[in-house]
């Protein structure tokens, strides 16, 4: 089986900077045997910002790289002078995982401040690394081990926010046999499926999420290409307002903002 070319110069440039006297037959044969090239390079570029993937949490993907572009758009153009120059605007990053939605804004949004709620131990490690790794100040950001809302250490999520920035899992269990074998293999599976036709978190976060949401505040979600007509239901009858349904760069609908 012949190497391909491509993931040869992503080595040889992302892992290695550069090196071609790099030896990496190794790193081909744990491609070969199916691992996620990602985690072979030990990390992915998000909206310009270097995400360390050591603890194997969920590989950043391009469809949300895109609406985090937008939302970082919509946070600073509604950011007035006053507001960039004295407030803080307060976001939360709900099933972080890696972390690369919340650090994105705080990378490109300067007067961000972001809690990051995650269940995973490891994974809220890896976070504070990612931070870490992009110069990112640690009076601009907590870290809290959740379920959901629900703190599972001492720490709290004890604020309301202006945006509320999720990702959590949707993919319905029943389409599991039709993903990619390294997806099944590699990554967190509690970061991908969910029960009741992947609907199962989301549903439990629509129910909380208007206790941390500030007047006039936002939340973008996103959420399976199949699901949007279902969601739409349950904003409409949960009592949400401004519900606005967007695609992906792939024209498939992909997240939606909404306020209370």
């Amino acid at each position: 089986m012949k190497s391909d070319p491509k993931i040869i110069d992503w080595l040889i440039r992302d892992k290695y900077a550069g090196d071609k006297t790099a030896d990496i037959s190794k790193d081909l044969e744990r491609i070969k045997k199916g691992e996620p090239v990602d985690y072979v390079i030990g990390w992915s570029d998000f909206c310009g910002c270097r995400i360390g993937l050591d603890s194997r949490p969920l590989i950043p993907r391009s469809e949300t790289e895109f609406w985090t572009a937008k939302a970082i758009e919509k946070i600073s153009d509604n950011c007035s002078r006053e507001q960039l120059s004295e407030k803080k605007i307060h976001c939360l990053d709900i099933f972080s995982g890696s972390g690369c939605v919340g650090i994105a804004i705080l990378k490109h949004v300067p007067s961000a401040y972001v809690v990051f709620a995650e269940k995973s131990t490891k994974f809220c490690r890896q976070i504070k690394k990612n931070l870490e790794l992009n110069g990112i100040s640690k009076d601009r950001y907590q870290i809290v081990r959740a379920n959901i809302f629900r703190p599972l250490d001492e720490e709290k999520i004890a604020e309301k926010f202006d945006y509320i920035l999720a990702n959590p899992p949707y993919i319905p269990e029943e389409r599991k046999d039709k993903l990619d074998k390294g997806v099944i293999e590699w990554e967190p599976q509690e970061a991908l499926f969910a029960k009741d036709g992947g609907l199962q978190i989301i549903k439990r976060f629509l129910g909380e999420v208007k206790e941390y949401l500030n007047p006039g505040g936002q939340v973008w979600l996103e959420f399976d290409i199949s699901q949007n007509l279902i969601i739409k239901d349950l904003l409409s009858t949960g009592g949400f307002s401004d519900i606005v349904f967007h695609k992906d760069q792939y024209s498939r609908w992909r997240f939606v903002t909404f306020s209370v």
